[in-house]
């Protein structure tokens, strides 16, 4: 967290309601929205730690390109 930031700048700031990040300190809030995280990461000046939770991911199928590609042959209807 930012040094010396209070529940109370971290409410003004995102626009969370102070008991939802008293909830969130305490591990009690259940069911907090992607959007609310996010919210409170970019708050608390920690929205770039969120590179290192993600994993490495393979790179997609849809971008590998292959070296030839196979063209369909269509059969005229006699």
């Amino acid at each position: 967290m930012r040094s010396n930031m209070t529940q109370k700048d971290v409410s003004e700031q995102s626009g969370i309601t102070i008991t939802t990040i008293h909830k969130f300190e305490n591990g009690t809030s259940g069911n907090m929205s992607l959007g609310t995280f996010l919210l409170l990461m970019k708050a608390i000046g920690q929205i770039d730690a969120l590179d290192e939770l993600m994993p490495e991911l393979p790179e997609s199928a849809y971008l590998i390109k292959s070296e030839k590609k196979v063209q369909r042959i269509r059969h005229k209807k006699s």
